[in-house]
């Protein structure tokens, strides 16, 4: 398989708890973030979201959807995080919220294999790996930019991967 480490930084000023909320209610992520064209429950976790599992339907700039079920694995609150997807990509992701004054710096982790076997062949590319990057990248730019818009918020700072 091919291994992908991706980290996105984004700088909101916003404080914590508004930051967190969204990216909590994943659920919710369709409303406000274009490339997120659908989240559907498949098993509701704990009361705080522990153990719940979603189906995300992703769209980036390339002609192609990505469908992958995340479980939630671990939550600190308004610290970390962490589900662990299957699907057509395979891995960890984490979200990392850190206050900084009134703002937000998140980090998002993306530690993940290609499952799908189309997408497999191709991520043993060179070029079509830097393009699946290039459009990972693209998604958490639009949704930093979307996060801020729905924070009424400035986003200073977008992925680094």
């Amino acid at each position: 398989m091919a291994d992908f480490r991706l980290t996105t930084m984004w700088c909101i000023d916003a404080p914590v708890q508004p930051v967190w909320d969204a990216i909590h209610d994943a659920t919710q992520w369709p409303t406000w973030w274009a490339n997120v064209q659908a989240v559907h429950e498949l098993q509701a976790g704990r009361a705080d979201g522990l153990g719940a599992v979603h189906r995300y339907t992703w769209k980036g700039v390339l002609p192609y959807r990505v469908v992958i079920d995340v479980r939630v694995t671990r939550i600190v609150p308004l610290v970390a995080l962490e589900g662990e997807a299957s699907g057509a990509l395979e891995g960890v992701g984490c979200w990392h919220f850190t206050p900084d004054g009134e703002r937000t710096v998140v980090r998002y982790d993306w530690n993940v294999d290609t499952a799908a076997p189309w997408m497999r062949a191709l991520a043993r590319l060179p070029p079509a790996r830097w393009v699946f990057r290039w459009n990972h990248d693209s998604i958490m730019r639009e949704g930093g930019l979307a996060l801020a818009r729905l924070l009424d918020a400035r986003l200073k700072s977008g992925p680094a991967s």
